[in-house]
């Protein structure tokens, strides 16, 4: 029997499908040993942050940053004290200070729909228009057009900028001196 010799074409032919399939099981494999299971947070942080819900209910909103910012120095970087914090800031007309915080737990958990929408909805009450749009756009892409986040961000842009602050200095007369 006389053998012949293979050609580069059925090499690969032969060996391109179980090269896929390793280098797939390689992959998931991975990013199953990688990835990091949600840590349980601090009794005394879990406790803060169900008081600044109390108080962020019931319309106290200074209380409820300072247990927001008293969870975030027991569980620095937790994203759910993140969240709690930015909206209460977001609540009081502090919307630069929000989206720090958002921003921040985006840094942590890029895929964290409430932290997309939250940091939508302090740009559109900026003006940023434009910036919240592309949050939109980013969680219908992630959770589609019936997910209350996306619902939510769009009413805010629907809505508008929030009407600004006006200083004391651009509201007083300037006298005027005339003769008789």
């Amino acid at each position: 029997m006389m053998r012949t010799k293979t050609s580069a074409k059925d090499l690969l032919m032969r060996y391109t499908p179980v090269a896929v399939a390793l280098s797939l099981l390689a992959v998931i494999s991975s990013s199953v040993s990688h990835s990091q299971s949600p840590q349980a947070l601090d009794p005394r942080a879990a406790a803060l942050i169900a008081e600044g819900r109390s108080a962020l209910a019931a319309g106290r909103v200074d209380g409820a940053v300072d247990a927001y910012e008293s969870a975030l120095t027991v569980e620095p970087g937790s994203v759910t004290v993140l969240l709690g914090l930015a909206e209460a800031t977001r609540r009081q007309g502090m919307q630069g200070k929000a989206l720090h915080y958002y921003r921040v737990a985006l840094n942590n958990d890029p895929r964290n729909l409430v932290a997309i929408a939250g940091e939508g909805m302090a740009l559109a009450e900026k003006g940023a228009t434009e910036k919240a749009n592309r949050n939109l756009a980013r969680l219908q892409t992630l959770c589609g057009k019936s997910c209350s986040e996306t619902q939510n961000l769009a009413a805010a842009i629907a809505k508008g900028p929030s009407p600004r602050m006006v200083s004391a200095d651009a509201v007083t007369s300037k006298p005027v001196v005339s003769e008789n």
